[in-house]
């Protein structure tokens, strides 16, 4: 920069700097708008991320009382006479059958 400047004006000199001053203005100024655009990008994607695990939140919570009310029926169940813990006995026999029929058709459709 300082071999452009040997030989002319000042005032030369001044307007050489002067558009290289602009020059580098502009480009600061574009980079910050490309910042700022993706500044906002990023708030807008969070704020949907953060709605979407509320939502989830707000599922697990029902899925959890679903499933102790289902817990305190099946244990109710189980501490009754003897009748029902052979029903229970054949319940559960059968989802676990349920269970390992479901994992081989699944196992044998991804092949």
């Amino acid at each position: 920069m300082a071999e452009r400047g040997r030989g002319q004006s000042p005032s030369a000199m001044e307007d050489l700097l002067d558009v290289e001053n602009k020059r580098m203005a502009d480009s600061l100024a574009s980079k910050v708008t490309r910042l700022k655009s993706l500044a906002l990008d990023i708030d807008k994607d969070v704020e949907e991320q953060n709605r979407y695990l509320d939502g989830m939140d707000s599922d697990f919570l029902s899925v959890t009382g679903l499933l102790t009310g289902s817990v305190k029926r099946f244990s109710g169940m189980a501490r009754s006479s003897r009748d029902n813990r052979r029903l229970l006995l054949a319940v559960s026999a059968a989802l676990v059958l349920i269970f390992f029929i479901l994992y081989y058709l699944v196992s044998r459709a991804g092949t």
